[in-house]
């Protein structure tokens, strides 16, 4: 059995902890409202940006059309690029999207596609480099700064270039998708060729200038850094959504267990003055 000092040591050094876990809590939530406005303002450019091309590519098709929203017409190689954080400390946040990924890099396999990887984050890297470590082909790190067009410019154009290459016919992103402090979804979301939403009402009529495939050929490049941009914002909401969570039930449990090694340090100092005692007694009484 512990003895009292050990006890008395060891609480201390979960109160040590707790002190850590509570303001990692803090600034976790302080920095959880900064990441959700961001991520919540990205949504409407991103989603105005996919329904303008929606609307240029009812008017365009046939050899016209551009690499990028055609495609190339297979279904063979794909490109998988897995965005997560670079830190953890946050619950089960980055394991369900590389979990995500290894669904799906698993049905390619089975039905015998070639699959490579690029992978945004360094959780991403580390848990999937031991088994898809020979697919990949590079690897980005996020950072501490929040995430910006200078971050994902680089790989949007790593992505085209091998794309424009002829090396894959699709490119798919797997990211988490924000959506309350308690909820953050592991999307996939196609990005090559581009997927066109499905208007629910009558198409409003534009008359473009210059023609809808030049502008095509300039939205559609961007449109890979503005999707790559705002799933990041939505994966930096979701990690301090997670980590502010996780820190919390860290704290919580630290409070239980200093409590319960409180008890019995109690417990077990009474029980030693309670001995201490009868042998003084019996003493005594001996004499």
């Amino acid at each position: 059995m512990a003895t009292v000092k050990e006890m008395r040591t060891r609480i201390g050094s979960v109160k040590s902890t707790q002190k850590i876990t509570k303001a990692l809590q803090m600034v976790a939530a302080a920095k959880l409202r900064r990441s959700q406005q961001a991520a919540e303002a990205a949504r409407p450019y991103a989603q105005r940006m996919a329904a303008i091309i929606s609307n240029l590519a009812a008017s365009v098709s046939g050899p016209s059309a551009p690499l990028l929203l055609a495609g190339t017409g297979k279904d063979d190689r794909h490109l998988v690029v897995v965005a997560t954080s670079d830190r953890g400390l946050a619950g089960a946040f980055n394991s369900s999207i590389v979990r995500e990924a290894r669904r799906e890099l698993a049905r390619l396999t089975a039905e015998a596609k070639t699959a490579k990887v690029i992978t945004i984050g360094r959780k991403a890297r580390d848990q999937l480099r031991r088994q898809y470590g020979s697919q990949f082909i590079e690897s980005y790190e996020v950072g501490l700064k929040s995430p910006g067009l200078a971050l994902v410019q680089p790989i949007a154009k790593k992505i085209l270039d091998l794309y424009n290459a002829g090396e894959f016919d699709v490119v798919t992103l797997v990211y988490s998708k924000f959506k309350s402090v308690v909820t953050q979804t592991p999307t996939l979301k196609q990005l090559i060729p581009a997927v066109l939403e499905q208007s629910t009402g009558p198409a409003a009529f534009y008359d473009y200038e210059p023609d809808e495939v030049a502008i095509l050929q300039e939205l559609l490049p961007q449109n890979i850094s503005v999707q790559l941009l705002s799933a990041m914002l939505e994966n930096q909401a979701g990690f301090f959504a997670s980590q502010m969570t996780a820190m919390d039930n860290a704290t919580r449990n630290a409070g239980d267990l200093i409590n319960a090694l409180t008890i019995k340090m109690n417990r077990t100092r009474q029980a030693k003055i309670t001995t201490e005692l009868i042998e003084i007694i019996a003493g005594a009484a001996a004499v």
